[in-house]
This record gives C-alpha cells, structure tokens and sequence, in this order.
C-alpha cells in the first residue's frame, strides 16, 4: 500500500478512529490493532511475504528470550550468530543472490571460460532492508545488555511490522520503539496536528517534487547519448531531487503517521543538501542507516580509535556495505565507494566534524564562505548520484566525461518523449526554488512547516490549503517510492 494511494487514504482514517475510539486506549488491545493493521498494510503488496516478515518476528523474539535467560558468554554469542545468520541469510537469498552467482560467471569471462549459472526467479520483498536491520537492533542490544528482552510476542511483532515506517524507514532502534508498544498511550491535539502537518509536507515532497522531477530525470538517464554535458548535469540535478523529495517525503509521511497513533520516530533527514561538507551531508541523510552503521559496523569494527590505516580502511568499509545495502549492482558499490574518497580527506585531516551546528545559525542567509562550501558539497553529491541512478559504471564514467568537457556550457535542454521538442521546464525549477527557500526557512527544525506555526491561524491555513491544492495541481505522474526496491 502506498502512502500516495486511494487506499492508505481510506485505510489511515478507519485506523485512526479504531485505535482511539474503540481501543479505549487500552495499550493490549491498541498494539493487537496496530498489529493487524501493519500486516494488512503490508499484506496489501504481496499477502505472500506476510509468512517472511513473521518467521523473521518469530526467530529474532525467541532468540531474544534465549539469550536474556543465558549466562553462558559463548552460548549468548552462539545465540547472536544465530540471529545474525538468519536474517543475513534471508536477506542475501532474495536480495543478492542473483548478484553474487551472476558476477561469479562473469568473472570467468576474462579467462575465456563461460559459466552458465541459474537465477532465482523470486521477487525482493519490499522492506526486507529495512525491517532486518530492525528487528537485529533488537538481539544485538540484547545480547549486549542494553536492554531486556520482551515477554510480550504482540508488542514485539508489532515493533517489527509498524506499518508507518515499514517499508521505508526510519530504521528504528529497539531502545527507542519498542518500550512506546510497552507504555500508556493518550491521543494528544498538539501531536496530531503536527503529525498531519509532517504528512501534508511530505506529501508535497513526493508527489509535486520527486514525482515530477523523476519524469525530466528519466529522461535524461534514459537517452544520456543525446545530451550534452549541461543537460546531463540537469538530469543529474532533477535525481538528486527526485531522490530527496522521495525518501525524505516518506520519512516525513512515516513520523507524522507514528504521531497520530502516539509514537515518536526519530528524524531521518536534517536537510542535507543545506550541508558545508560530506561529512556533515551523511551525518544529515538516511540517519537512522547511517547511525545504524555506525553503532553496529563501524565502532565494532574499531572505529577512529586506531591507526590511520584503521580509520581508512573502517570508513572503506562502511561506506561500502552502505552502498551494497541499497541494491545489488556494482552501481550502488561505485558510489558507496566514491563517498568514501569524498569523506577520507576530511577524517585524515581531522576535519570531518567541523560542521556540527546548523549552517547560517540565528542568521537569514548564509556567508559567502558558507553558500561556496555548500555549493561544493552539492556538486560532488550530484556527481556521486551520478553512479546510484546509471544503470552501469560504464554509463555513470560517459554521463561525468560529458559534463566535465565544453559541452557543459551549452544551454541545457530535455527532449520531450515522442514529440522531439525542446523543453526547460522553468516554471518547475520555479517550484523547486520556493520548495528550497521553505526548506531553509525550517533548518532549524526537527519538524516540518514548524516556522508556520507562528503566523496567525488565518495565514497559517492559508499556507496549508495552498499546499494541499498544490499537491492535486501540480502532482507528477505517480511514482513508486524509490526505497522500495531496496
């Protein structure tokens, strides 16, 4: 189910007024609700993979027990391993294993040897990502005594298929969701109305911004070969909003939903593009994927407590395994890999958190200094995005040889799809202006629309209609949630 649908429009109304007026804020029954919801929601797709998510419930939940009655240090390790191989191993069958047996075979080839492997004809459950790392959260923080294992199987599977943030984020830790399954929840007027305004906003990102900005990218991307290098940097820069409004949008969606049902979900966007360095942009996108990684990957690993080969070689790492996590395409591994060129300079020279507070804070525009830092950081992420949407290496390598030749000072240009007319579409990059400039206005905030908040109600629903009627005009056409396929 989608959050853009008729039917998340009809299905988010008809579990709000069962949670709040029929529950009776009865935290047993409100958490069988949510439960039931979260499995329809997510049954909604593919009814089949319901099975997957619940084995993986089950296992991670029994496991949890196990090892919270363990004293044996080896078996409580064992019991890790166990949990860790499952949900792995899930994970890898449905969404690696073509890759892995595919690039074996190609390997061969370079010797003159032709392999014929045998694909997996399955299709990647959507959020298998996502809730995996979810529900590991949870049996790696037991096992290291961060917290108690839950004797309630319904507020476990229901932490696990919370239907807000279950396909797409935010990953969240167990510390954080799971004991708001365990305690009172009362509906409160001031959370919910917030919620609707994260949902209103993030609406808006998705279906005015990502969707339209996705139909001039796919374009470009598509037809590369026709366009200059000033047209594919364009290309580029639609994705990079695409990708932004997208995901971002979702996150939006997810934590104003969790509000209206009580819930607090962490922020998984701090307006990244607003960033004076790599290092401050990864610390600002995807941060519960990002934190996750580094709590769990990179300071297990040693973090920066070591040499410099060790921090050069643990950022390697992360930024790799984050660029393998979002699919399974040497694509993803190029430009996890060239993330990590971005962010090595600045950890060598003890520079990668220079950027901590908030760019042009408590002041309306940023510095010279700051507006050329940004610009920088902005054009390598571009690049970078670059390699993500290509559908090779060899691609994302013509589309930068292109860009960084004369031709990038030409006038860009988009060749409508079956017309072969010439289109810019100004009166869009118009919008993406006013989307910015309200962007900035909210740096600030972990909410959105919160400087709105402010104004007088009149002005205030004013702005609200206007963005809801926006979304109606001018919405794209309907596209699926790029963090779906991963």
């Amino acid at each position: 189910m989608l959050f853009n649908s008729i039917e998340f429009a009809i299905f988010l109304p008809i579990v709000f007024i069962l949670y709040w007026f029929c529950t009776k804020e009865n935290i047993k029954a409100q958490n069988i609700l949510l439960l039931i919801a979260s499995y329809v929601f997510y049954g909604w797709w593919d009814w089949r993979f319901l099975s997957l998510i619940a084995f993986s419930s089950f296992i991670d939940f029994s496991i949890g027990k196990k090892i919270g009655k363990t004293v044996d240090p080896k078996a409580r390790k064992w019991l890790l391993k166990a949990s860790l191989f499952v949900n792995l191993g899930l994970l890898g069958l449905f969404k690696y294993y073509n890759f892995f047996v595919e690039s074996f075979a190609e390997a061969f080839t370079i010797f003159g040897t032709t392999i014929h492997v045998d694909r997996l004809n399955i299709v990647l459950p959507v959020g298998i990502s996502f809730y995996t790392f979810q529900t590991l959260s949870y049996t790696i923080d037991v096992y290291k005594r961060k917290l108690e294992p839950t004797e309630n199987i319904v507020d476990f599977f229901a932490f696990v298929s919370f239907f807000p943030q279950l396909v797409a984020g935010p990953i969240e830790r167990a510390t954080h969701l799971l004991p708001q399954f365990q305690r009172s929840r009362y509906f409160e007027y001031d959370k919910a109305v917030d919620g609707m305004r994260q949902i209103l906003w993030g609406l808006f990102k998705k279906v005015v911004i990502a969707d339209n900005c996705a139909f001039y990218a796919n374009i470009v991307f598509n037809n590369y070969e026709d366009y200059n290098g000033s047209s594919l940097l364009l290309g580029a820069i639609f994705f990079s909003f695409q990708i932004y409004g997208d995901f971002s949008g979702y996150s939006d969606i997810a934590i104003g939903t969790a509000r209206l049902f009580g819930f607090d979900l962490m922020q998984n966007f701090a307006f990244p593009y607003f960033s004076r360095d790599i290092a401050e942009f990864w610390r600002r996108w995807h941060i519960s994927l990002s934190t996750w990684f580094r709590d769990y990957l990179y300071i297990p690993l040693g973090g920066s407590k070591g040499g410099t080969w060790m921090k050069v070689r643990n950022t390697f790492i992360i930024f790799l395994v984050s660029g393998f996590w979002h699919g399974s395409n040497w694509t993803f591994i190029a430009w996890g890999a060239l993330n990590a060129i971005y962010f090595i300079p600045l950890l060598l020279m003890k520079r990668n958190r220079s950027n901590m507070d908030v760019v042009a804070q408590d002041r309306l525009l940023p510095s010279l200094k700051e507006l050329f830092q940004m610009g920088i950081t902005y054009f390598m992420v571009v690049i970078a995005w670059l390699f993500f949407r290509a559908e090779t290496i060899k691609v994302a390598f013509e589309m930068i040889e292109a860009i960084f030749t004369f031709s990038n000072f030409g006038t860009p240009y988009i060749i409508e799809e079956g017309t072969g007319i010439h289109i810019l579409p100004k009166k869009f990059l118009l919008s993406i202006l006013i989307f910015l400039t309200v962007e900035w206005y909210d740096r600030t905030n972990t909410t959105s629309l919160e400087p709105f908040t402010l104004l007088s109600k009149y002005v205030r629903w004013c702005i609200y209609l206007g963005i809801g009627l926006s979304i109606f005009l001018f919405k794209g056409n309907e596209q699926t949630f790029i963090y779906f396929q991963f």
